[in-house]
């Protein structure tokens, strides 16, 4: 699941928990709710173990590049 899909997933549900007190709250909460909510999110997931698919993708990037750099210096002692 994409980090973002589930951000919306929880903001959705706060959303709709909140709803009754909407006219209580500040205008711009919904719409802040994502920066609020977010870092939190993420830390929550790594403490699970996983990471979101961004950071992954830049360490495989990262893995890929060593791995070029490390047969490029075996070829040339070779």
């Amino acid at each position: 699941m994409d980090d973002k899909d589930l951000s919306k997933i929880i903001k959705n549900i706060i959303e709709k928990e909140l709803k009754g007190l909407s006219k209580m709250m500040p205008s711009d909460l919904f719409t802040n709710l994502d920066k609020k909510i977010q870092p939190h999110i993420n830390e929550l997931i790594e403490k699970g173990g996983y990471i979101k698919k961004s950071k992954y993708e830049n360490l495989e990037r990262i893995i890929k590049d060593l791995e070029n750099r490390l047969s490029k210096i075996e070829n040339d002692q070779s």
